[in-house]
C-alpha cells in the first residue's frame, strides 16, 4: 500500500484543499424528502468519524515504515558500498539464478569469442578493471523518464559522483514528513557531502472539506543550499547582450547570470503560497515536484538495481501504457511554444 500522495494527484482536490460540490449533488439533495435528508445528515457525521479514525491508521503506517526503515538500512548501506567499490561482494553473493537458459548459453558462447579478443587485448595492453558499478545512478537518471526529463547534459558529469540516494522518516512526535538525501564523493563541482530535500506531509482531514480526506498529501517541500565552487554552478547561466546608444551609436556588452534549466534546480522549489492562490503553471510544476520526491522514495529507493538493468521499467510501462495513449493527442496540439526569439543574446554556459 502507497501510504502517501502527492497533492493535485487526486482530480476533485484542488491546492487548496478544497473540494467542488456538483450542482446535481444539490438537484439530487433539495429531491430527498426532509425526514431522509436528517438521517443522510447523521450518516455524514459517522463518515466523518471514519475519516479521522483512517487518519489514525495512517498516523500508524507512517510508524511502520519508518520502524522497517531501520531494517532496510543496512541492505541499502551494502548496496552502496558494492555501488562505489568500497567492497567486493564474494563469489556467494555474486550467484544469481537465471530463469533465460537459452539466452544464458548463447551468452556463454559469445563469452568464449569474446574473452579469445580480451587476450590478445590483454597482451597488447592491460586494462584495469573497473570500480564497482560506474554510472550506477546516473544511467537510472537516463532510463527513467521522469528523472530524464529533468537532466541536462552539463548535469551528467556531476551524478557521476552520486554514491547513493537515502530516504528519512520523521521521528515520533515530529510532524509528518520524509527527507530525499543525495549522497556525493568529493567532487569539483560543490563542496556539500549531501544534498537534501524534505517533503512535509498532512495526514488529517480537512475541516471544510473532511471528505476529501484519502490518506497523506505532501503539502510542502524545503530544499538545502548547494555550496557551488566558483564558475560550476550550472542552475545558472551567462548570456551576452549587445546594447546599442541612441544618441552616440556606440554598441556596449552587457553581461548578467539568469536561471538554467539543470537538475539540480530541484534542490530549489518553489513554495506553497500561504493564501492557497495558485495559477495553473504554478500548480502544475508544484504537482510535478510532489510526484517525483514520491517516486524517488517509493520506487527509486527501494528498486535501484531493478532500474538500473530496466527489469523495473517494463513494470512501469505497464501501468502507464494507456495512459501515455492519451497522452499522444495532447502533445501534438502543443505546437511550437518554446520557440523565443533572443536577439541578440550570445549564451555562454
Amino acid at each position: 500500500m502507497e501510504a502517501s500522495k502527492a497533492k493535485g494527484e487526486h482530480g476533485g482536490q484542488n491546492p487548496g484543499g478544497q473540494t467542488d460540490i456538483p450542482v446535481r449533488y444539490h438537484i439530487l439533495e433539495s429531491m430527498i424528502p426532509k425526514v431522509v435528508k436528517r438521517r443522510v445528515h447523521a450518516l455524514k457525521r459517522l463518515q466523518v468519524q471514519c475519516a479521522n479514525i483512517e487518519a489514525k491508521f495512517y498516523e500508524e503506517v507512517h510508524e511502520l515504515e519508518r520502524k522497517y526503515a531501520a531494517l532496510y538500512h543496512p541492505l541499502f548501506e551494502k548496496r552502496r558500498d558494492i555501488v562505489t567499490g568500497m567492497v567486493e561482494p564474494t563469489d556467494e553473493e555474486c550467484e544469481w539464478t537465471s530463469d533465460r537458459e537459452e539466452e544464458d548459453a548463447l551468452a556463454e558462447e559469445v563469452k568464449e569469442k569474446a574473452s579469445i579478443e580480451d587476450t590478445k587485448k590483454e597482451e597488447a595492453k592491460p586494462e584495469e578493471e573497473p570500480k564497482g558499478i560506474p554510472e550506477f545512478w546516473l544511467t537510472i537518471f537516463k532510463r527513467v523518464d521522469m528523472l530524464s526529463d529533468m537532466l541536462q547534459e552539463h548535469d551528467e558529469p556531476i551524478l557521476k559522483h552520486l554514491k547513493d540516494i537515502q530516504v528519512k522518516f520523521s521521528e515520533p512526535g515530529q510532524p509528518m514528513s520524509f527527507t530525499l538525501e543525495f549522497h556525493f564523493e568529493p567532487n569539483g563541482y560543490f563542496n556539500n557531502a549531501v544534498l537534501t530535500k524534505v517533503y512535509k506531509m498532512k495526514s488529517e482531514p480537512d475541516a471544510s472539506e473532511p471528505f476529501s480526506f484519502e490518506g497523506p498529501e505532501i503539502i510542502d517541500c524545503e530544499g538545502c543550499q548547494i555550496d557551488w565552487h566558483k564558475g560550476k554552478d550550472v542552475t545558472v547561466k551567462t548570456i551576452k547582450k549587445k546594447q546599442k546608444h541612441k544618441g552616440r551609436g556606440t554598441v556596449r556588452t552587457v553581461t548578467k547570470q539568469v536561471p538554467n534549466d539543470s537538475f539540480f534546480n530541484f534542490f530549489t522549489p518553489i513554495k506553497v503560497s500561504p493564501d492557497g492562490e495558485m495559477d495553473e503553471d504554478y500548480e502544475f510544476t508544484l504537482a510535478t515536484d510532489f510526484e517525483i520526491g514520491h517516486f524517488f522514495r517509493e520506487r527509486i529507493i527501494p528498486r535501484a538495481v531493478l532500474y538500473f538493468t530496466g527489469e523495473a521499467l517494463e513494470d512501469d510501462e505497464s501501468f502507464d501504457e494507456e495512459e501515455l495513449e492519451e497522452g499522444d493527442e495532447e502533445e501534438q496540439d502543443e505546437g511550437d511554444d518554446d520557440d523565443e526569439d533572443e536577439g541578440d543574446f550570445d549564451t555562454n554556459a
